[in-house]
């Protein structure tokens, strides 16, 4: 099994060289198949048990540590538990789900060969991120993604794309030089790079902490994005195409948030500790305001992207409580985000593509052009507003339950105010809805049936929104030993 672990990684960048190199239609097909090899690669991961290998507070199923760079101690140490296996599992579905919707179709300018190649370079960069328990390996992964999704968006975006992109590469590069440093700090004064012994920060100082805290934790900040570090993104989503929204939004958005608990919380619980109240009124902020906006919103993509801001402001809030509850409800949050945003952009991408508009003034009486695609986005739009029952729910709930159990005047003002979030965040998704399946036909969508390869890409989504609000323990089952262990590990 340990050796699933390169293969997950070397499968996708093989994929991404054929996609390449072949004639265009023969490259697609090449990387699907690279991409479905991938996803079945990751599967056999899971592991039915949660043991214990000595003290350390990270405990992977699976792990390979070879010597990478020996002269400074670096290792090429990958390694897979219950926090980052889900994380994993989607990333590669939704990779899959992409790289088949483009032999069906690619957005202009076309060749589709190269953009499967570019979003499996971007594959293999979030996995290895998911994967990497070396913090320089950690970090170089990280800046993987970069320049392939500046190629996405910048080629096959929108009309603004050359400015979307822009601005998504230098938000991202301000955020990586500032993860950079907070690498380094943490690797020269422990001596060691390795995650596994570096959890629970017992090799750093506490003013070390402190200023290592602050970096990685704005550097993650940036890519996550918590407001206010947020404004790239609604450009970025607004211009690029379906598929790189979809990657976006659905996994790549995680590499922040995974990255803060794996790495800002357990390599550096103090200032961890220190910064909780500003963490937790920060992502409050979020919530509401990313709310406010959404409520203001015209434009389909816009809003959808904007929302993010605010599910992400819940995982905030359930990582900056530091209870085992507030990191779950973070963990399931960052899954269901995934699962329902990812399916909400596929959606958008497909309305747009049919009625040439994102405008919601000229999409409303879907329910009668194009009544199968109105009751897909209408389930989309339930889950995604936390209606009990479905992938969005747990998470939302959980933060605010985390909050309000972390007692005191500051946390249980957070909880309520984030639950009234809760509630403008339903209000944004039914004023969505109004305006686009309610009323009166505005415009024709052509042609209003779904196609094989939508209901093909969309299905999967639909049955995990199900499936994990019915049964979140296929989840939270995974993810409470590590939880427990890595706060056990915490000073």
């Amino acid at each position: 099994m340990n050796a699933l672990l390169i293969v997950v990684l070397a499968v996708p960048a093989v994929g991404a060289a054929a996609a390449a190199l072949l004639p265009d239609r023969i490259g697609r097909i090449a990387g699907t198949i690279a991409a479905g090899g991938a996803l079945i690669a990751s599967v056999p991961l899971y592991r039915n048990s949660w043991f214990s290998y000595g003290p350390a507070a990270v405990r992977p199923w699976h792990e390979v540590d070879y010597a990478w760079v020996p002269a400074l101690n670096l290792h090429f140490h990958l390694g897979v538990d219950g926090v980052s296996y889900p994380l994993i599992v989607l990333t590669a579905l939704l990779t899959l789900l992409c790289c088949g919707f483009t032999l069906w179709r690619t957005p202009d300018p076309g060749r589709g060969g190269t953009l499967v190649a570019l979003l499996l370079v971007i594959e293999v960069g979030i996995l290895g991120t998911f994967l990497a328990l070396d913090l320089v390996l950690f970090f170089v992964f990280f800046e993987v993604v970069l320049l392939p999704m500046y190629a996405v968006i910048a080629v096959w975006g929108d009309r603004d794309r050359a400015h979307a992109a822009r601005k998504f590469v230098l938000y991202t590069l301000f955020g990586s030089v500032l993860l950079l440093v907070g690498v380094f700090t943490v690797v020269a004064s422990a001596g060691t790079a390795d995650i596994v012994a570096l959890t629970g920060g017992g090799e750093l100082s506490r003013t070390t902490q402190l200023v290592a805290f602050t970096l990685l934790a704005v550097g993650f900040a940036v890519k996550s994005p918590l407001w206010p570090l947020h404004t790239w993104l609604p450009d970025a989503h607004t211009q690029a195409p379906t598929v790189g929204s979809v990657i976006l939004a659905g996994v790549l958005l995680k590499m922040g948030t995974y990255g803060l608990i794996r790495v800002a919380v357990g390599v550096t619980p103090e200032g961890a500790r220190w910064a909780a109240p500003v963490l937790g009124m920060l992502a409050v902020a979020a919530i509401v305001i990313g709310s406010l906006v959404c409520l203001a919103q015209t434009e389909l993509k816009r809003l959808i992207a904007y929302s993010s801001v605010g599910h992400m402001g819940f995982v905030l809030l359930g990582v900056a409580t530091l209870t085992a509850t507030g990191i779950q409800a973070a963990l399931i949050g960052n899954v269901a985000h995934g699962i329902i945003t990812g399916l909400l952009f596929f959606l958008a991408g497909a309305i747009k593509e049919r009625a040439h508009t994102g405008d919601l003034a000229q999409l409303g009486g879907l329910r009668e052009t194009a009544p199968r695609l109105a009751g897909v986005l209408g389930f989309a739009a339930i889950a995604s507003l936390g209606l009990p029952g479905l992938a969005g729910f747990w998470g939302e709930a959980f933060a605010v339950v985390a909050a309000i159990d972390r007692g005191g005047p500051l946390w249980t003002t957070l909880g309520v105010v984030a639950a009234v979030g809760g509630a403008l965040t339903a209000a944004y998704f039914l004023r969505l809805l109004r305006r686009v399946t309610h009323g009166p036909a505005v415009g024709s969508l052509v042609p209003p049936s779904l196609a094989p390869v939508e209901v093909a890409a969309w299905a999967p989504l639909v049955v995990l929104a199900l499936a994990v609000g019915l049964v979140p323990g296929l989840v939270l089952g995974m993810a409470d030993g590590p939880v427990q262990a890595l706060l056990e590990a915490l000073p």
